[in-house]
């Protein structure tokens, strides 16, 4: 039987005013632990007469539905073993008096909902209901009390349940409306192609069964549209309730957007919403302007539920563009608005961030597990460094400086802020010295700096507390910038364990960086994964998947299933070049051999091709030489500063039926090597020079000795395996369609051992490894002669 929470059910049909921050919180754990404590607190104080953390239950028959209304009263006193007091406890930072009346309306109903609740199961003619309100920052505690009649409670709880009431009838009527649309949905394509029926039932029983899948599917198999409709199939026969696509691109975001659309052809109804992130969705008339001047959040929540009915009656595949008109027109916050908006959809496109990160993930979601949840994670091999680097935070002595200066102009009205600052420098300071004195870049260790913390610490809390009275202060985004920075240092070192360690760098003109980073985001990932009864985790490029498995949580709960490529093995024509070195001391020796080897497949066939470097200083030395050896082949090459009008300019260079072949050059695991389709002859070719090992790093050292230490091979996890990847979606370019064919070149000798050849995907067994140029002309002739007498047949 479905639930409804009694702090929801209040906030949602009594929340009423502006969208207007009170006031920025410190870490989420730490201010809900803080609440906790405090309840604790207070409830130790109590008598034996009092009974804490009482869970009331009601069922109730809404909109011909049996639903159940639940909640837990912090306090129920008894006098001569009757009910005779309800106690509500709640704690926030601001003082009673700055409470806003609707935030009083919302702490009082819920203890009334409780009150009828309590009176109608017991039978009590009134009640006594105490607020005990606790101020964070300085622990005064206000207490207030309330009598009310059962009649009276009936009164309002009728009243409250009526208007929800309304939104479970729309909920149900529009419930009703998908599900008897996917009960006739078709698979939108006359025919499955190969292997893909085998995806969407091995989803579709992974779901049933409430299983992590990990699937390796190579390109062309469909994989969006292979897990989505086995999902919603699920979504129809209510095995599940809510489906979030988790991309890392904006790109694959549309790929599910158009799946749904497709889907949407064949008469599909249900409301799916993509979330977008906040800096690229807020209205420009709303950026730099104080919250409580913004018309969009001020009486924000007076006009949000008009605003929610008018989108969900009228539009159902709910994108970005489609968020904003509304927003618009009803005059509420684009983004809070696709929030709202995402509590009513039952698929839910969004960015890994809104799952795994900890600072920005969805909480309305994902506070608790929820077996009704499924998560579809496409390109997975992202999520490794994605979750890294979302545990992964810094703060340098630069910018602290530059802010003490700012503040130094004026420094009578930042004094008490300033200090704070100081001591923040001070033991920065502190820090830095034992580098200085042994002359040392850098230094990493696995504790973390304890007295560091504290004084990020003591900063936060009083700068929170200031900021809230100087909104207007001409330096606010300068504070507010230092402030997030701390903050989120703080929020990431709550979680500080064995897999984390500490940098400290030291930095031109004595200046200092501190980072904390985490080497093994595994046990953070699977905690995440277990919101949802199922997920199912997928990419072309998953090999081997065992690794993906352990460094994506998943190594003992998971089933893992590897496909083989669609496409006929005829179509790829793989080639290894064994004579070729091009290990860092052997680059300049090899280098003609390297361009020689670029020049044979390009002359082989009239066409577009890629080359990719492991680096931008290996990809100037190519460039360079090749230019000076080949000066009238048409070339591009990648800059490490490329925007997205330039990206595309690129891009288009890489035409059909081109009458003169066009090389470009670009950096493995950069903007080119994945997430680019250039389908049929757009692309003939793509040679990878070097095995693309991740460059040397401290970090990546620091990694190597972790998973050494786990009786592991280091040097693959921190090196190998993510470069093969880099490598794998690189050359994945290639082959995009039934109708595509072309040549994938790997130039190194490494390529060709078995150390390398036992990670490759099963539509790899057929690559020839050549020992010299005139080995590698001929065979690339005799492919591009078979293919062209293939596509005759």
């Amino acid at each position: 039987m479905p639930t409804i929470g009694v702090r929801e059910l209040v906030e949602f049909i009594l929340k009423t005013g502006d969208l207007i921050s009170v006031g920025i919180g410190t870490s989420r754990q730490k201010t809900a632990l803080l609440g906790t404590h405090i309840h604790q607190r207070i409830q130790k104080k109590w008598s034996t007469a009092t009974e804490k953390e009482v869970s009331l239950k009601y069922p109730i028959l809404l909109a011909n539905r049996n639903f159940t209304i639940q909640g837990r009263a912090d306090g129920l006193h008894k006098t001569n073993n009757i009910y005779d007091e309800i106690r509500e406890i709640k704690t926030s930072s601001l003082a009673f008096s700055e409470l806003t009346s609707n935030t009083l309306t919302l702490y009082w109903a819920q203890a009334k909902i409780y009150s009828h609740i309590l009176m109608t199961q017991e039978n009590l003619s009134s009640l006594s209901l105490k607020l005990i309100y606790v101020q964070t920052t300085t622990m005064e505690t206000t207490e207030k009390e309330l009598l009310i009649t059962k009649e009276q409670a009936a009164t309002f709880f009728d009243s409250v349940i009526s208007e929800y009431e309304k939104w479970i009838t729309l909920k149900e009527k529009l419930h009703t409306e998908q599900t008897t649309s996917i009960k006739h949905l078709s698979f939108p394509f006359k025919s499955y192609r190969r292997n893909q029926h085998e995806l969407a039932v091995n989803v579709y029983k992974a779901i049933l069964l409430k299983k992590r899948l990990f699937v390796e599917a190579p390109t062309g198999t469909g994989k969006t549209i292979s897990t989505l409709f086995p999902t919603i199939k699920a979504l129809g026969q209510d095995k599940i309730a809510r489906i979030f696509y988790l991309t890392a691109k904006q790109s694959t975001r549309k790929v599910a957007e158009d799946a749904l659309q497709l889907m949407s052809q064949k008469k599909l109804v249900l409301r799916s919403i993509t979330l977008t992130a906040k800096e690229q969705i807020t209205f420009p008339e709303e950026i730099d302007i104080p919250d409580e001047e913004n018309p969009y959040l001020l009486g924000y929540y007076d006009r949000i539920r008009p605003a929610l009915k008018d989108i969900l009656e009228h539009e159902t595949q709910i994108t970005k563009e489609i968020v904003c008109n509304y927003a618009r027109k009803h005059t509420v916050d684009p983004f809070e608005f696709s929030l709202d908006i995402s509590l009513f959809c039952a698929v839910i496109i969004c960015d890994y961030n809104y799952l795994f990160d900890p600072l920005v993930y969805l909480q309305r979601f994902f506070t608790e597990e929820d077996s009704n949840n499924c998560f579809l994670i496409d390109e997975a091999h992202n999520l490794v460094e994605r979750s890294r680097s979302m545990y992964t935070k810094e703060i340098d002595s630069q910018t602290l400086s530059s802010l003490e200066l700012t503040l130094n102009k004026k420094k009578t009205h930042y004094q008490s802020l300033l200090k704070h600052l100081k001591n923040i420098s001070d033991c920065l300071n502190d820090i830095k010295q034992p580098l200085i004195d042994y002359q040392q870049k850098y230094v990493i260790f696995s504790e973390q700096l304890s007295n560091l913390n504290k004084y990020l610490h003591k900063f936060c809390d009083y700068t929170q507390e200031w900021m809230r009275s100087h909104t207007q202060d001409p330096n606010i985004k300068e504070i507010l910038d230092f402030f997030f920075i701390c903050y989120s240092y703080l929020k990431i070192s709550d979680f500080y364990d064995e897999t984390f360690r500490t940098k400290v760098d030291l930095l031109p003109n004595n200046q200092i960086k501190v980072k904390i980073f985490c080497l093994n985001p595994s046990s953070f990932i699977d905690k995440s994964l277990k919101l949802a009864g199922s997920a199912i985790l997928f990419s072309a490029t998953l090999s081997p998947l065992s690794y993906y498995q352990e460094i994506l949580g998943g190594l003992t709960k998971s089933v893992g299933y590897q496909l083989d490529s669609p496409f006929s093995q005829k179509k790829l024509g793989l080639f290894i070049t064994a004579n070729v070195q091009t290990t860092y001391h052997k680059r300049t020796q090899s280098l003609q051999d390297v361009l020689a080897s670029i020049y044979t497949m390009i002359s082989a066939k009239t066409g577009n091709y890629l080359i990719f470097m492991p680096s931008y200083s290996y990809l100037e030395q190519i460039v360079e030489g090749f230019n000076k050896a080949y000066p009238l082949t048409n070339i591009l090459v990648q800059s490490s500063s490329m925007d997205a009008i330039q990206r595309d300019s690129f891009l288009k260079e890489f035409k059909s039926n081109n009458t003169q072949t066009l090389v470009g050059f670009a950096v493995l695991g950069g903007i080119f090597s994945e997430g680019i389709d250039l389908k049929g002859n757009r692309l003939s070719g793509v040679a990878v020079v070097s095995v693309g090992l991740p460059g040397i790093s401290p970090e990546n050292d620091a990694l190597k000795d972790y998973f050494n230490a786990q009786s592991k091979n280091g040097f693959e996890y921190a090196y190998k395996l993510p470069g093969l990847n880099n490598i794998f979606q690189a050359a994945g370019r290639v082959i995009r369609s039934t109708t595509d064919c072309g040549v994938v070149l790997l130039i190194d000798s490494r390529f060709a051992t078995l150390n390398y050849q036992k990670y490759y995907p099963p539509h790899w067994s057929h690559g020839i490894i050549l020992y010299n140029q005139e080995q590698l002309k001929e065979s690339l002739a005799i492919f591009w002669k078979t293919t062209k007498t293939q596509k005759k047949d």
